[in-house]
């Protein structure tokens, strides 16, 4: 098994960089890597509450949206969550994950740090099958974490 784990720290307090995971507004604003958006977003970030969110690639990459659901198993508000993260059609019913390698149910911890008007957040993705799918997420996630830093610190 193969986990992806990133460190991000953001000029921004950690209040800000909770909102941007726990409201609609905020997902959208940097959910999908580079050209890709976030058309939909549905977020009820609390113990058995979950997300409901769409990636919609751009044309030149074939266009279409790409649904998922996050849903939250443990959450300490301002410090940290993990959720589970299903591929789901619009209505939240799950769909194979769109290449082999990334688990149907992937387990996800984000954990925010107070770094006294900055935060740092480290999250882990575990359980890809393959190097490939792993990289290819970390990808992905980094490109997503460059927009939610843009987002929580106006720039």
């Amino acid at each position: 098994m193969y986990d992806v784990e990133v460190t991000r720290e953001f000029n921004a307090p950690v209040g800000r960089v909770w909102e941007a995971w726990s409201t609609p507004e905020g997902i959208r604003a940097w959910w999908g890597p580079g050209p890709f958006t976030c058309p939909h977003a549905e977020v009820d970030l609390r113990p058995g509450g979950s997300a409901l969110v769409a990636m919609r690639a751009p044309e030149e990459f074939g266009g279409g949206d790409q649904w998922a659901v996050w849903d939250f198993t443990d959450v300490e508000p301002g410090r940290r969550f993990e959720y589970v993260f299903r591929f789901t059609d619009e209505n939240g019913a799950p769909t194979p994950p769109p290449m082999e390698g990334i688990p149907a149910d992937g387990r996800h911890e984000v954990v925010f740090e107070d770094l006294g008007g900055r935060t740092r957040m480290r999250m882990v993705e575990h359980g890809y099958t393959t190097p490939e799918a792993r990289d290819m997420s970390r990808e992905g996630l980094e490109a997503c974490l460059d927009k939610m830093d843009a987002h929580v610190t106006g720039g």
